[in-house]
């Protein structure tokens, strides 16, 4: 009997460490929304699947938290 390895796929990965950042923070769906420009909703559904996230939204979570991609991966 073979075990399924489940992939953990970087879209995934990316979206945990957001969240995670926006716990360690206390910034507030609202705020986090505003950060990546995307309303509240789509918040959720990245929690449901976050593959539709891009670069540019990271980048502009990035970009006005003054945050770099190695220290959010890092968290």
């Amino acid at each position: 009997m073979s075990k399924k390895t489940q992939r953990i796929t970087l879209y995934k990965r990316i979206w945990c460490k957001v969240r995670y950042w926006q716990a360690l923070k206390d910034v507030s769906d609202a705020e986090l929304a505003s950060y990546l420009q995307v309303g509240e909703r789509t918040l959720h559904e990245y929690d449901k699947s976050a593959e539709n996230i891009t670069l540019g939204r990271v980048d502009n979570l990035l970009y006005v938290t003054g945050m770099d991609f190695n220290d959010l991966m890092a968290l």
